[in-house]
């Protein structure tokens, strides 16, 4: 797209067409390639689980079903970046090179702190969550666990919890925003901290507190991070009416 060219609704219209277009394409992709590694994608998810536990299927297109979502899920994951810079070349024509700067450092913030909770579901809070669900009353009956909901939970897990550990982005926005102060975030700790518990008991499968607090814990420390990043973006909304009343003096 030409730099400073006026585009009109139909030319937006058939770029944001293309977009989609590509976003679809890539999705496909990297889908039909996950597609490949299905097998391999599952043992990762099932060495999570207590090293006895037998996984079945109980339908007829439970594992063809089973198979098909892992796939899209893994493409979707993969095609991620791409879906990101597509989002952001659809908008950045719009935008200042300050602001183009910003979509970006926010769009790398989120995949970072998304990935840390996606590493954080996996290494830390699934082995526990797992281990509470697959072997509690066992000595009642024997569980027989679908390879659909056995999926089902651990992306559903990985997905709130990445969600859940973008907090400090979103407060970073708020604030510069001016929506939220840092003051009045640290002034209301301790509702985040019943709010961290709450989060904690929806997110997590298990009704232990055990796993609630292994959820929790992590979300009050990304809350502190996010009023210090809160208190960074105050610093730099100053800054930006600043300048200028200063050059108006001037």
């Amino acid at each position: 797209m030409a730099k400073g060219k006026t585009l009109s609704f139909t030319d937006h219209l058939r770029e944001l067409r293309r977009r989609i277009t590509y976003c679809l394409i890539a999705v496909v992709v990297t889908t039909g390639v996950s597609f490949f590694f299905v097998r391999d994608i599952f043992e990762f998810f099932r060495s999570r689980a207590p090293a006895d536990t037998t996984i079945v299927y109980i339908g007829v297109t439970e594992m063809m079903t089973t198979y098909f979502k892992l796939a899209l899920y893994t493409g979707l994951a993969l095609a991620l970046p791409f879906l990101l810079y597509q989002v952001l070349a659809f908008i950045a024509p719009g935008l200042t090179r300050r602001e183009r700067n910003s979509v970006i450092w926010l769009l790398i913030a989120v995949a970072f702190f998304f990935s840390s909770g996606v590493v954080f579901t996996y290494l830390v809070l699934l082995p526990p969550s797992m281990h509470f669900l697959l072997t509690m009353g066992t000595d009642i009956a024997e569980p027989m666990i679908s390879i659909g909901s056995y999926v089902s939970l651990i992306v559903r897990l990985i997905f709130w919890v990445g969600i859940a550990f973008n907090i400090p982005v979103v407060l970073y926005f708020l604030s510069r925003i001016g929506i939220v102060s840092p003051h009045w975030l640290l002034k209301n700790w301790k509702w985040s901290f019943v709010i961290a518990f709450a989060l904690g008991a929806v997110v997590t499968p298990t009704v232990d507190p055990f796993n609630q607090v292994l959820v929790a814990g992590p979300i009050f420390v990304l809350y502190l991070i996010g009023v210090g990043l809160a208190q960074l973006a105050r610093r730099k909304r100053k800054v930006r009416h600043l300048v200028p009343a200063m050059a108006e003096q001037e």
